[in-house]
């Protein structure tokens, strides 16, 4: 059965392959895909922030199925873990906002070892001295990240 989505939605276009916030798919199950931010105009991107998205397109944390929640759940879980144990991040955070885009989506970023206290949880990623990688090195943190997630 194919997920219902939305022509408009910028991530039902991302799960089609289209648009600004295609990037590599890390894992996916019948009800979710796990996602590693793109790089930027740059070819860089701070490693380690991850989006957990619904495949149907449930605008909000409050229109997800029972199976869905479930899922969401178990993977985020797992995915931190992955985090942490991949790059030695001090923390995983997550955050659950839906105003950009209204199309569930869970963030998953980490703070990485070193990062001075004037970043608060949301801004590591503005830290000149984050890692970061090009899209080989993405791809390399996917591969290892994958091994975390399966079952």
């Amino acid at each position: 059965m194919v997920a219902p989505t939305d022509p408009d939605c910028l991530i039902c276009a991302k799960h089609r392959g289209d648009g600004p916030l295609v990037g590599p798919v890390i894992w996916a199950d019948r009800h979710l895909l796990v996602t590693h931010r793109p790089v930027g105009e740059d070819g860089t991107t701070v490693l380690g922030h991850l989006f957990v998205e619904t495949r149907r397109h449930a605008p909000y944390l409050a229109d997800l199925t029972e199976d869905e929640a479930v899922s969401v759940a178990r993977t985020v879980r797992r995915a931190a873990r992955g985090l942490r144990a991949e790059l030695a991040a001090d923390f995983v955070f997550s955050a659950i906002v839906g105003m950009g885009v209204a199309h569930f989506h869970q963030h998953l970023f980490v703070r990485h070892p070193g990062t001075p206290a004037e970043y608060d949880w949301m801004a590591g990623h503005d830290w000149p001295a984050a890692p970061r990688g090009t899209s080989s090195t993405v791809m390399e943190l996917c591969d290892r990240l994958r091994t975390h997630l399966s079952p």
